[in-house]
């Protein structure tokens, strides 16, 4: 017999709106039994942003895979009556928007605690509890914008305009978050004890990018104490990625049917790699530090191997770095990475005949086991009548007493 998910038996209330939601989608990927609370009407995930499956966002379709989903409007008292209820047999509560929705219901964090002292509460929202932009309205990518990730454009009539680039904080938040509730689950389940967490997705993405923010901030310190590496004669680089675009040997090369990313940072790699070019020549004429020489400035040599790296196409250049162990990287879109054979033997997507799109399968991998088989994500209030006979043990009266109060909106 298979052993159970990981986290089979672990039940989760999510009272979340948008994309915040995507908390609980990393712990149901995991096993986790996720009940999503839905106010009448729902969540408008399923009309925000693009594209638009058959009428249904494609954000909706990924962020609530693998979850139950019930209708309750907690402006009534047997709505919160009803949360309650759910709250009593559950290990956590995740409040996925404004901080404080759920304390103006009447079902703040003290309130859980009276009906479940083992509760794990965690409030993940865009600005945070505290702080001034507390209550400052925002959007995902206001993020990073706030953490310095993304700077505008300036098209050629003078107007700013946003430049593609990928998200990090709505999407590091709910793993930052969901890593939280996890902890909190552990001490609680040791201990008895609940607790109250919580994760602001601007904050997230500025965790993201901490080496840049860490390096300004190491950099004001006197050269006497923090400079560059001893391959760059300890000349103190950009920080982060910056710090590489002088670089040679470790750089974008166009390839012949493409382009490729060379690496061959330490001393060790690139000896392999003019080795495996049949080049000696070039490392013994510019051999390098043992670490971190990216050989910047160097043009005469980034010359030569913008030629070589043309002649070979992109697969060809990715065989001779496993051969000679030599660090070379494909280059890919969004578009194109489905074509990766890495793509795809690592990452097989959750089809569209089944989740409504084709959508990408959680990274975490178990080993001689599979993941739990997920369900589509739910309509609103698709699973309400089941999650109250099933999970509750509500009877036919007090289903028909709470549609007659409203609960349902």
């Amino acid at each position: 017999m298979p052993p159970p998910p990981l986290l089979a038996g672990t039940r989760i209330i999510e009272s979340s709106m948008l994309g915040p939601g995507a908390v609980t989608t990393h712990l149901a990927d995991m096993g986790a039994e996720v009940i999503k609370v839905e106010p009448p009407g729902g969540d408008y995930i399923r009309q925000m942003t693009w594209p638009l499956v058959e009428g249904v966002s494609l954000m909706h379709l990924h962020i609530s895979r693998g979850k139950r989903s019930i209708v309750l409007d907690l402006r009534t008292t047997e709505g919160v009556s009803t949360y309650l209820d759910l709250v009593r047999g559950a290990d956590a509560v995740v409040e996925a928007m404004r901080p404080g929705g759920l304390e103006r219901r009447g079902l703040g964090y003290e309130r859980l605690l009276e009906v479940n002292p083992r509760i794990v509460f965690c409030t993940l929202s865009g600005y945070g509890v505290t702080g001034p932009y507390r209550d400052l309205p925002s959007h995902g990518i206001a993020y990073d914008v706030w953490a310095g990730l993304v700077r505008p454009e300036v098209d050629e009539d003078g107007f700013c305009s946003m430049p593609e680039h990928p998200s990090v904080g709505i999407h590091a938040g709910p793993l930052f978050a969901a890593l939280g509730l996890l902890a909190g689950l552990v001490r609680a389940r040791a201990t008895g004890q609940g607790c109250r967490l919580e994760v602001a997705q601007s904050d997230a993405a500025a965790a993201m990018d901490w080496l840049r923010s860490e390096t300004y901030r190491a950099y004001e310190r006197p050269e006497s104490e923090v400079t560059g590496n001893p391959a760059d004669n300890y000349e103190r680089r950009a920080p982060g990625t910056a710090g590489m675009r002088g670089g040679v040997r470790y750089q974008f090369y166009a390839s012949k049917d493409g382009h490729i990313l060379f690496m061959a940072s330490e001393q060790e790699l690139w000896r392999n790699f003019c080795t495996g070019v049949d080049r000696a020549d070039l490392f013994e004429r510019w051999p390098g530090a043992r670490y971190g020489d990216h050989a910047r400035g160097n043009t005469e040599l980034r010359s030569e191997l913008a030629r070589i790296f043309s002649g070979r196409t992109t697969a060809q250049w990715v065989e001779l770095g496993k051969r000679v162990n030599t660090p070379i990287a494909p280059v890919n879109t969004p578009q194109t990475i489905a074509d990766d054979p890495q793509f795809r033997d690592r990452l097989p997507w959750l089809g569209a005949d089944r989740f409504g799109a084709d959508l990408l399968p959680t990274p975490i991998k178990l080993v001689d086991e599979e993941l739990p088989v997920l369900t589509r994500a739910p309509t609103a209030g698709q699973h309400t009548e089941e999650i109250l006979r099933q999970t509750l043990g509500y009877d036919d009266d007090r289903i028909d007493a709470l549609r007659a109060s409203g609960s349902f909106g």
